[in-house]
């Protein structure tokens, strides 16, 4: 019988031990968790407003020298700032110090200061010319435009990139075409209004200062 008795107890210990094991954490493994919301919550949702943009009030720059006018539009809070060759030949503002204002767009008054200001300029020995000459960018042609008294520069710019182009000096000195913005065209070929199709272009130059 103490056989008997002995299985008895360590039956009831193993009974025990497994029901202190499942009465323990819940945290475990086993422990179901409630599902996890896939939806966005209302701050996430919500987006913020657009602020109002600021308004700024912008100086007329007219006749002042390009340098200034960029530093006085800044001093206004416009700092999107751009600036042009008003003669149209295509010459970069590279020292602003060296340009003069012939005019703005937009014109001088309130506006957003996120707006772009664009100066139409000159160099300070040059005269603003009657019409802004530059505001637009060249636009490719299909048929040879009329470049009579344009700058190399832009010629090049309104042709396909993959036109054939030859460029000379127009004097007898044979000098070589370097910055082509500062060389205006004397004469072309083809002649203007003739469909280019993959056709070599030639040009003579010579500088703005001087005559064909």
């Amino acid at each position: 019988m103490r056989i008997k008795t002995t299985t008895l107890i360590a039956g009831a210990t193993l009974v025990l031990s497994l029901t202190a094991c499942e009465g323990g954490s819940k945290s475990g493994s086993d422990t179901p968790r409630p599902a996890r919301s896939t939806e966005p919550t209302a701050a996430a949702t919500t987006e913020a407003p657009e602020a109002d943009a600021e308004v700024g009030t912008l100086p007329d720059m007219t006749g002042k020298g390009l340098q200034s006018s960029q530093d006085q539009a800044q001093a206004a809070g416009f700092y999107n700032l751009h600036s042009h060759d008003a003669l149209g030949r295509g010459r970069v503002q590279a020292l602003d110090r060296n340009w003069k204002v012939c005019g703005q767009i937009p014109a001088a008054g309130k506006h957003p200061t996120d707006v772009k200001i664009d100066f139409a300029a000159v160099k300070l020995e040059e005269d603003c010319p009657n019409n802004d000459q530059g505001s637009t960018d060249p636009q490719v042609s299909t048929t040879m435009p009329d470049f009579t008294g344009k700058s190399v520069k832009v010629a090049r710019e309104s042709l396909d990139s993959s036109t054939s182009l030859t460029v000379t000096d127009a004097s007898p000195q044979d000098r070589m075409v370097i910055v082509e913005s500062n060389w205006q065209v004397c004469t072309q070929e083809p002649a203007a209004g003739t469909k280019l199709d993959g056709r070599p272009v030639t040009l003579t130059a010579v500088k703005f200062e001087e005559s064909c």
